[in-house]
């Protein structure tokens, strides 16, 4: 059952929350809502979708080399939602209840619509997500990209495109959700770097809307 976690009252009350906006050079700024279901909520969630998504850990091939991504995933959306990165093909699975319904109340506080959800499980501090853009045909030209954290803080760095130096780094906490810009995937990129002292597991759902056309 899903009502005891996304109760009517629990979504209004997350979407009547103003985010806190991060300047971020170039674009409107990242939003931040450091609550959304509350901890005991969203402890339960991760323990459910921890243990109903189907994981797995594809092989990709980036500069070359091919090999086991650094993480867990599971990718779901509606029938259409195909998506592809780094030349790995995604056909959606089937939206689960939770997901749906977190879905609904992303939606909600966002304002915005979405497709298709990128679950990604980091199961310690030794898992990682490499420098990248969201930036995908299949995403178009204008794509706004929520992402709902579970579980333990992690840092999200970020650097413009084109170079090294990180210009901003983010402790993405338990419950907390961002909502990125378009300006964000055209003129930066962000990573999860390894945290050696990380021992618990994070949770990440990254909400998009695929375009089949992409326009």
């Amino acid at each position: 059952m899903t009502g005891d976690l996304f109760s009517a009252n629990a979504s209004a009350s997350a979407s009547a929350n103003a985010p806190l906006l991060r300047p971020l050079p170039g674009t409107p700024g990242l939003q931040v809502w450091p609550a959304v279901l509350g901890a005991s909520r969203a402890n339960v969630l991760m323990d459910r979708l921890l243990a109903s998504l189907p994981w797995s850990q594809p092989e990709v091939t980036v500069y070359g080399r091919t090999g086991p991504v650094p993480r867990l995933q599971s990718w779901h959306g509606d029938p259409d939602a195909d998506y592809a990165y780094s030349g790995l093909p995604l056909p959606p699975r089937p939206w689960t209840p939770e997901l749906d319904a977190l879905r609904r109340t992303v939606e909600a506080v966002t304002g915005h619509r979405y497709n298709s959800v990128l679950a990604n499980l980091y199961r310690n501090g030794e898992d990682t997500m490499g420098w990248h853009a969201d930036d995908e045909r299949e995403l178009g030209p204008q794509p706004w990209i929520a992402s709902y954290s579970l579980g333990a803080t992690r840092d999200f760095t970020l650097r413009r495109k084109g170079q090294g130096r990180i210009e901003d780094r983010i402790a993405l906490a338990h419950d907390q959700l961002i909502l990125m810009p378009p300006a964000m995937q055209r003129l930066w990129e962000h990573a999860l770097p390894r945290r050696a002292r990380v021992s618990a597991p994070r949770l990440n759902l990254t909400f998009r809307l695929i375009r089949k056309t992409g326009r």
